[in-house]
């Protein structure tokens, strides 16, 4: 019988129950023994709903990590937790499976990277979006070369109006950023990890205060808060990779656009492109005629993914566990993450100096 694996909570709010335990909970060899967050009524609830009879409910994540038969942490805090609670649950002898961003300064998510090598636990962030059918197919074309050297692409992170107004999602001090660092980092992960190119060169980049300070805004979730609207409203920026590839990076929650493009990509290489947009479609042009060519796609054919449920979180957890279990690099790897938040904190950086950022 394979070893079932005991997995502690850390942070019991929307993503912990939008994605991690709902999906976890569909596993046969994992149960969720532990839950902490510092709202307790929050890990009793989750607790009753996902864990096992004996599961014990925390307020401070620190004590979690003296129990020594729990093997895997997931953290689901705000983002400035991120690195203090991974590190520390790495040191525990834990794996664990960190929410995107990896970290709220690039500092923090080099120190993550350091100590996973140094402990041989595995670590892993919450990138979902890596695991849908149309993600995962694309990036077997990019694979085999269909696209060719991909040179020029955009990762599109755009609402009209889609501020998130509960919790500390505009809250700076806590989050490090708005919708760059929030859904930006995903749209930035998808590329790069399309690309294979993590070896930023220069960052020029721009964040916005534009329409945080209107009262009575319209928005999907209600309006705003303009005293408690800390982070950006949009932001931009330009990365030159040391290759010559150049990404522009596209980020908002709020701007005045007609459509929203989320969690997408367009690649443009020397074979042809791509379009994550409306559907995925790849162009190209054969037998001097150019064409394009939409796919439409189910959860199998993919190399690194047998399975039967098309959800990403469900891919994600599923594959998380199988790194765990059978010794695989996974298929988010800290390295990768560490770069997407030193780009970001470089467009940060570069925005309030009014500088374009070098990487050595």
């Amino acid at each position: 019988m394979s070893k079932v694996y005991k997995i502690a909570i850390i942070g019991c709010g929307g993503i912990a129950n939008a994605k991690h335990m709902p999906s976890l909970a569909k596993l046969k060899n994992v149960e969720m023994v532990a839950f902490c967050d510092i709202v307790e009524e929050r890990a009793v609830e989750a607790k009753e709903k996902y864990g096992t009879p004996d599961a014990k409910v925390y307020t401070d994540y620190k004590a979690v990590l003296e129990d020594k038969s729990i093997d895997i942490v997931h953290v689901c805090t705000p983002n400035d937790s991120h690195a203090e609670i991974t590190i520390a649950s790495l040191e525990s002898d834990k794996h664990v499976l960190c929410e995107k961003p990896m970290a709220k300064k690039a500092e923090d998510a080099r120190r993550m990277v350091e100590v996973a090598k140094r402990t041989g636990k595995k670590l892993t962030v919450g990138y979902n979006n890596r695991f849908r059918s149309d993600s995962r197919y694309l990036k077997k074309l990019c694979e085999e070369g269909t696209l060719g050297e991909i040179y020029f692409a955009k990762a599109h992170a755009i609402r009209r109006r889609a501020v998130p107004t509960w919790g500390v999602f505009l809250d700076e001090e806590k989050q490090g950023g708005g919708p760059l660092i929030d859904i930006g980092t995903h749209s930035l992960d998808m590329t790069l990890w399309m690309m294979d190119n993590y070896e930023p060169h220069i960052v020029l980049g721009k964040a916005y205060h534009k329409l945080s300070g209107r009262e009575n805004a319209a928005n999907a979730w209600g309006s705003w808060d303009p005293a408690k609207f800390t982070v950006e409203d949009s932001a931009f920026g330009m990365i030159v990779m040391k290759n010559g590839a150049t990404v522009i990076l596209e980020s908002s929650w709020a701007l005045n656009v007609t459509s929203n493009i989320e969690a997408k990509c367009t690649l443009c290489g020397t074979e042809g492109g791509a379009d994550m947009n409306d559907g995925l479609t790849i162009n190209g042009e054969r037998h001097g005629q150019l064409y394009d060519q939409k796919f439409h796609l189910t959860a199998s054919g993919v190399d690194f993914y047998e399975g039967d449920s098309d959800n990403p979180p469900d891919v994600e957890m599923h594959m998380w566990i199988d790194a765990i279990e059978n010794d695989k690099t996974p298929i988010i790897t800290p390295e990768q993450a560490c770069v997407v938040s030193e780009i970001l904190e470089a467009i940060y950086e570069s925005s309030r100096t009014g500088k374009a950022i070098y990487f050595d």
